[in-house]
């Protein structure tokens, strides 16, 4: 499980985090809602290590990780998909899926199969270079280089952006049966509420660097939730 207990985050003067607290457990899908510029990629930065908290702490599965680096936690069992994918477009898409071994004990360096068959169009692609794939191939393969390293926390930076729909469908269905597995935590972040709301278990609307508007999906009321992502 992931805890992350009031935490700030500043880059210098500017705070671009205030107070967050957001839970998310295996099986599940905690969704982070909010237009541009309100801080999600900021607390996906935070999480992953990528930049220092001001202030709180951030858990994974009861040990405190907040003052880890980045590779310490990707050890830990900690996977991102970037904003824009960030594939190595020189690498062919094998060599892409492979940079994944890297927080892996040798022994475990291999393609889980779970990657091919959740993403059938890698495995008839492995020699072409990732730069040559479209924008929804080459997000089918940052979730795959994701899964390669088996982690226990899979953060997602809205994977649906630009990509067309039937790309967003096979993304949902990965989404879904890998929670099926009950065995990885997802932290979603979307602008799209209907995505968000077909996947997720929990619900964190953000505004101006805070939380502003939570929820589970049994308790939800889509017109509060609409209303807060209107703000």
């Amino acid at each position: 499980m992931l805890e992350v207990n009031g935490i700030d985050l500043h880059y210098g003067a500017a705070q671009a985090l205030r107070d967050i607290s957001l839970k998310a457990e295996p099986g599940k899908v905690t969704c982070v809602l909010g237009r541009n510029g309100v801080g999600k990629t900021s607390l996906l930065r935070a999480i992953v290590g990528q930049h220092p908290v001001s202030k709180g702490s951030i858990l994974l599965g009861g040990t405190e990780i907040t003052s880890l680096p980045t590779v310490s936690r990707a050890r830990s069992g900690i996977a991102f998909v970037p904003q824009g994918r960030e594939i190595f477009p020189l690498l062919t898409v094998e060599e892409n899926l492979e940079t994944g071994f890297a927080p892996l004990p040798r022994d475990e360096r291999s393609v889980p199969d779970d990657v091919f068959s959740l993403f059938p169009v890698l495995s008839s692609m492995l020699k072409r270079r990732g730069g040559d794939l479209s924008g929804g191939q080459q997000q089918q393969l940052a979730i795959g280089r994701a899964l390669v390293m088996r982690p226990k926390l899979l953060l997602l930076d809205e994977p649906t952006e630009g990509i067309q729909p039937s790309i967003i469908k096979d993304i949902g269905r990965a989404i879904s049966y890998l929670c099926g597995l009950g065995e990885m935590a997802i932290v979603l972040v979307e602008q799209y509420l209907d995505f968000a709301s077909e996947l997720g278990d929990h619900f964190a609307v953000m505004e101006r660097g805070s939380i502003v508007y939570g929820c589970d999906k049994s308790t939800m009321d889509e017109g509060a939730l609409k209303r807060a992502l209107a703000i």
